[in-house]
């Protein structure tokens, strides 16, 4: 299959970003496809659920920062699912002075010589609008954006959608947009009002399966696992198993 680079982004945070990222490459190497999971969040938390706890190390910031090669940093974690970390001082890259195009397409361009080895690339972007989002849209030929199932979430995306439709034509590209709903809980009223306005609204770019809300989800990452090694027969491994085959096949509410 062709490469496909997708960007999980949010700019809110609580909407199940990172466990997003986490599952889907986890469900993706499952499936024998080759992964490649990038955290491009100073906070790390991808790189903390992945269960690489060192605090000392270093990845996607010694790419920016020294210009090192990614293949340096890339650690097997798993059959067919590779991660580059954030590593400890990323937080230093929203702070440089230059913001322009050079410095937007540095991971594009630091990604060139390993593309090859992988079938997915997914980059666990920060809650900001800063340098490594655009960094991500930048390499990216897809975004996905994971929405909680509330008020302040919905209100949120709309917003978001313009800040990227903005950023497409800094950048001179057209990205693909998908939406997950995530953290569903069936029998809360509010969830459902704000799945129907999702579909009314973005019925093309609605994928097709709901993500529900579960324990088993929260509680995974705190042992370093996906939620398929953690609870392999709990709703958020249905969901997110199929979220994945959505995302591949392209499946969506029209």
């Amino acid at each position: 299959m062709d490469l496909r680079i997708l960007a999980i982004l949010n700019h809110k945070g609580g909407v199940g970003k990172t466990t997003t990222c986490f599952n889907l490459a986890s469900a993706y190497a499952r499936m024998g496809l080759r992964v490649l999971a990038i955290d491009l969040d100073p906070q790390a938390h991808l790189t903390v659920s992945l269960g690489l706890q060192d605090h000392g190390l270093t990845g996607v910031d010694d790419v920016f920062l020294e210009q090192a090669e990614v293949e340096n940093f890339i650690l097997n974690i798993r059959d067919n699912l590779d991660v580059l970390p954030a590593g400890f001082r990323l937080a230093e890259i929203e702070r440089l002075s230059s913001a322009g195009r050079k410095q937007a397409r540095v991971l594009e361009k630091a990604l060139q010589p390993v593309q090859q080895k992988y079938d997915i690339i997914l980059l666990d972007c920060p809650p900001t609008s800063g340098l490594l989002n655009f960094n991500a849209l930048y390499t990216a030929d897809e975004v996905v954006i994971p929405v909680s199932s509330d008020y302040l979430a919905l209100h949120g995306l709309s917003q978001l959608l313009r800040t990227l439709k903005s950023a497409e034509k800094f950048m001179q590209k057209k990205l693909k947009f998908w939406i997950a709903i995530t953290r569903f809980t069936t029998r809360r009223r509010l969830s459902n009002q704000v799945k129907d306005k999702l579909i009314k609204y973005f019925p093309r770019q609605l994928l097709a399966t709901v993500v529900r809300e579960s324990a088993p989800l929260a509680e995974s990452p705190s042992f370093g696992k996906s939620i398929f090694e953690y609870s392999k027969r709990s709703n958020g491994a249905q969901d997110y198993a199929a979220l994945a085959d959505d995302i591949l096949y392209e499946r969506v509410y029209s």
